[in-house]
């Protein structure tokens, strides 16, 4: 169930983040302390994935707190011990940001390395209004600031969109915004109940099959939008018509190994790491310090959080209609919305997933 090779890896440069957002999962105090990542950390990653013995590229993905806030300088440090991997064909670097600190400089550190971008913004200005400063400002006027940066550099991006209780009724309003945003495709992300975002109120399904159904009309009505959610759905049900339905059958979960600053090893969700659970030795199943990743990972399907995970997707496997496109859903949704890993479906899994199908299929009569 769990795929022997990862295909990606998450590593956290810094704990620290400039922005407050209301919904963030991560704790205040964390996003409050600059905590770097050493460049030994970077290092040791580097030497496990060559390791690895797959040609697959690994994407090496920078993410949370903010990866900006890390000194330029000592993120330099930290990517150059990739480039021997990155000039052979082996890595390729992405960076999930809120953009709010892009320039020409880190423009330049962009192109240079060959980073893909992702931005982090939720729509037109009123559609941001929980992604403020520690002062309480907002941040819109300095995210726009930073795509323009990047739209000036040339330099792709895609986009990721928490749509929130406030914006989930206003579908038209989001589309047309990301419509006109430049970037190359959009992941809307019904907000969550993760970490320290535990307060959030539910969002009504109709609500959410209301905006699944608006995006699919607008794809139909020859809309540019790339949408992550619309793109894998499709590609799902076209790989069922050409024959191809037994590559989801039999897909198994990638690990998605997260690296915290000091090297420690989560899997199957980012949002656990740093989350503290005395029954699960904290998530973590290791430290890539003392180990190689692949050595490390060996010891996942043995872990309690992820044999428990897996005894999850197999009910899910058993009693859920959506399964083979839905995959069993996230660890991190079941652990923090039910409080344990072997639940079967989630609010995510019925916001993401379920309604969107539904919508398609109100869309083509079925």
């Amino acid at each position: 169930m769990i795929a022997p090779h990862f295909h990606s890896v998450i590593l956290q440069p810094t704990t620290l983040c400039n922005l407050n957002c209301s919904y963030c999962y991560l704790p205040v105090h964390e996003r409050k302390t600059r905590t770097e990542m050493p460049v030994e950390v970077a290092q040791a990653l580097a030497a496990g994935i060559d390791t690895q013995n797959t040609s697959e590229v690994v994407d090496v993905v920078w993410h949370g707190g903010e990866p900006l806030t890390t000194r330029r300088e000592h993120f330099r440090d930290l990517v150059e011990a990739f480039e021997p991997l990155r000039r052979k064909g082996r890595i390729r670097h992405c960076v999930q940001t809120n953009a709010t600190l892009i320039d020409d400089a880190w423009c330049d550190f962009f192109t240079r390395y060959a980073f893909r971008v992702g931005v982090s913004i939720d729509g037109p200005a009123a559609a941001n209004l929980s992604r403020v400063d520690w002062s309480n400002r907002p941040a819109f006027s300095r995210v726009e600031r930073g795509i323009s940066h990047l739209r000036a550099h040339g330099i792709d991006f895609t986009a990721i969109c928490v749509v929130t209780t406030q914006t989930i009724t206003h579908p038209h309003t989001l589309l047309d915004f990301f419509e006109g945003l430049g970037a190359k495709s959009v992941g809307f992300n019904i907000e969550e109940l993760e970490g320290a975002n535990d307060t959030r109120q539910d969002i009504d399904p109709a609500h959410v099959r209301r905006f699944w159904r608006t995006m699919f009309d607008r794809i139909d009505n020859g809309s540019t939008l790339r949408v992550r959610e619309a793109d894998r759905l499709l590609g799902y049900l076209a790989d069922v018509r050409a024959g191809h339905k037994a590559r989801w059958e039999t897909a198994l979960l990638d690990p998605i190994p997260t690296i915290g600053t000091n090297g420690d090893v989560v899997v199957l969700s980012p949002e656990l790491l740093g989350v503290k659970n005395n029954q699960y030795d904290n998530f973590v199943l290791g430290n890539i310090l003392n180990e190689q990743l692949p050595t490390i990972l060996t010891r996942a399907p043995h872990t309690p959080y992820v044999r428990e995970h897996l005894d999850g997707v197999r009910q899910c496997r058993r009693t859920c209609e959506f399964f083979t496109f839905c995959q069993g859903g996230q660890a991190s949704n079941k652990y923090f919305e039910i409080g344990r890993f072997t639940t079967t479906e989630t609010t995510y899994c019925r916001n993401a997933k379920q309604e969107l199908v539904r919508a398609l299929g109100e869309k083509m009569g079925m």
